[in-house]
């Protein structure tokens, strides 16, 4: 059972989230919040598997409550997918930077946000709107931050490579036949190259990819 806690002010939007995830066989609600620090206290207490947090939030915004969350040593195993508006769109870069396992656009359709808790409960990154992988070109592009000197030396070609293809948004499946290698040497590239930048999980193997000129925005 894959246990979902929804992080937004508007009480609206918590009762649809609830509605939709309860009705599925292999999800549940493990509790809901109304502002960024009660999110915090939530997630501290439930340990749900992922957090729906909504990015502008009173108390505490999405971004402040997802760094605590992504943080915490103890709260590890807990995944955050960030709630955006197309109106929000210069923070799906910081989201991603936070921690955050990838983004949802609130005005979407019902089976996706089910797809969206599905997908980063497997491992995968929520990246694979082609817009979401534009967005974060652009906004890598843009950042002023440096990408780590010596990060990627630690990785070898082929790690490179994986980390590039994660970085467009590929997904294990896709790798496999990219490199014409078996699926269990492209989930182990992957997990090796996460291991050695210390990254979280796959999203955050996509902002370095960029900053690095592994990949090139557009």
């Amino acid at each position: 059972m894959i246990r979902v806690l929804p992080a937004d002010d508007q009480s609206l939007v918590r009762a649809g989230f609830r509605a939709l995830l309860d009705a599925q066989p292999d999800i549940e609600v493990a509790g809901e919040s109304a502002d960024g620090e009660a999110a915090v206290r939530a997630v501290r207490e439930l340990r749900p598997d992922i957090v729906l947090m909504d990015i502008r939030m009173p108390v505490l915004d999405g971004l402040a409550a997802t760094r605590r969350v992504t943080g915490d040593p103890g709260l590890g195993a807990v995944k955050v997918v960030m709630l955006t508006t197309f109106g929000l769109d210069e923070y799906v870069f910081e989201a991603i930077r936070s921690g955050a396992s990838g983004f949802l656009v609130k005005d979407t359709e019902p089976d996706e946000p089910l797809r969206a808790v599905r997908a980063v409960v497997a491992g995968d990154a929520l990246l694979s709107p082609g817009v979401t992988r534009r967005l974060i070109a652009e906004f890598a592009a843009r950042s002023k931050e440096p990408a780590a000197a010596g990060a990627l030396d630690r990785l070898t070609e082929r790690e490179r490579e994986v980390m590039a293809l994660v970085g467009i948004g590929l997904s294990d499946e896709e790798i496999t036949r990219r490199l014409v290698v078996s699926p269990l040497t492209a989930k182990t590239h992957v997990s090796f190259t996460m291991v050695k930048l210390g990254a979280r999980d796959r999203a955050q193997l996509v902002v370095p990819a960029y900053e690095s000129g592994l990949v090139l925005p557009g």
